[in-house]
């Protein structure tokens, strides 16, 4: 989802295509605050994203330092999974 406003501006039906209410399974990937998306991933879902203000440097040694990685985004992924067994 590239832009949240624009998407929720979209019907019901587009909006269910993309987030289908049946998969709880989710994750989301922010280089920003997770705030946000809590809407989207619901209870089971998990999110990778960068919570705080300040640091500087260029995107991929910041990805790197606070865990906006792909290992971290399949981690979210397992644990959303998990979570949706136990």
């Amino acid at each position: 989802m590239p832009c949240v406003e624009w998407f929720k501006k979209q019907d019901a039906a587009y909006r269910e295509s993309v987030l289908p209410a049946a998969v709880k399974a989710r994750v989301s990937v922010e280089a920003g605050l997770a705030l946000g998306w809590r809407e989207f991933v619901g209870d089971a879902g998990r999110s990778v994203s960068l919570e705080h203000y300040g640091a500087s440097a260029d995107y991929k040694r910041l990805f790197q330092e606070f865990g906006i990685t792909a290992q971290a985004v399949a981690a979210a992924a397992k644990d959303s999974l998990s979570s949706l067994q136990a």
